[in-house]
């Protein structure tokens, strides 16, 4: 769901870019106020996975693919806030690293799938949690419900930007987004439900040690990047699949140029291999950077325990 910086410009790109900033800049002192906050690593282990997941697209209907976006998944394993953080960092090393998205719609792209896709998504699944009938699949239902809002939340924001641009009338983007983008959030809701099963089990996470819950989502990160991410579907996204459906699909130059753009190591002549060393060394970035964002938010524990 990433808006390329051909799509929208103008006063648009600034004002998603401030208005991001803002929620930015809330969740992160909602962060250091947080009284449960996970551990640095956990942290950084999340925003890796997210990293790697977002890169396996999986085919849906009409030649068209999709992939994780993965905010409340984030938000379930970090904790709302920290969700809303690790998505802005994935979503930036993305736009920066790998030209994914682009510099000048970075605003538009971390509004739509951090602040929209890991804040407002986690805040419904902490509603659902609260107002559904007590039973044993409320967990689930919460999670796969709010997945799927999440993507369409995120696909209605992509739209009203795109009709606030011009590119196309609201009455013909929404429809074209929300009918792919339905789809999509299913897998995410499928996905997200997998990944809690496997990372946020209660015997599991009771059982293991706070500073050694990022192993396993840091060891399936490094497992998806390497070893999964060059099979990912090379179909378009929804996003442009919508575009090109309207004939809107086009590259545009990128404003700076990196050894890693559109996740391939610049001379390395297998592409296999080329995705897959670019998933590892976008994991280990994702990881550094993480863990260094989630540092001076995470120190306040011991201060506040």
């Amino acid at each position: 769901m990433h808006i390329s910086q051909d799509l929208i410009s103008g006063s648009l790109c600034p004002i998603t870019a401030a208005v991001s900033g803002l929620f930015l800049a809330g969740a992160a002192w909602a962060a250091y106020r947080s009284v449960e906050k996970p551990h640095a690593l956990r942290f950084a282990a999340v925003s890796a996975l997210v990293f790697a997941a977002q890169m396996m697209n999986f085919p849906i209907s009409g030649g068209t693919s999709g992939h994780l976006v993965g905010g409340v998944l984030a938000s379930a394993l970090l904790g709302v806030p920290f969700g809303v953080l690790a998505l802005a960092l994935v979503v930036s090393i993305q736009a920066l690293v790998f030209a994914d998205g682009g510099l000048t719609v970075l605003g538009a792209n971390v509004l739509n799938m951090a602040v929209i896709g890991a804040g407002l998504g986690g805040l419904l699944r902490l509603w659902l949690l609260k107002t559904l009938p007590a039973s044993g699949t409320r967990f689930w239902i919460a999670a796969a419900l709010a997945s799927w809002a999440s993507v369409m939340l995120a696909a209605l924001a992509c739209s009203v930007e795109l009709a606030l641009d011009g590119v196309l009338p609201l009455q013909q983007v929404v429809p074209a987004m929300l009918g792919v983008h339905a789809l999509i959030g299913v897998g995410e809701a499928l996905i997200t439900c997998a990944a809690l099963a496997l990372f946020d089990r209660p015997a599991v996470i009771g059982a293991v040690p706070a500073s050694r819950r990022f192993v396993a989502p840091t060891l399936a990160a490094l497992l998806i990047a390497l070893c999964l991410s060059p099979f990912a579907s090379a179909l378009p996204d929804g996003l442009e699949a919508v575009m090109a459906q309207y004939q809107l699909l086009h590259e545009a130059a990128p404003l700076f140029v990196t050894p890693l753009a559109d996740y391939q190591v610049a001379g390395v002549s297998s592409e296999m291999l080329s995705t897959g060393l670019a998933g590892l060394i976008g994991v280990v970035l994702t990881f550094l950077a993480a863990g260094a964002l989630a540092l001076p938010l995470t120190l306040t524990r011991a201060r506040t325990a």
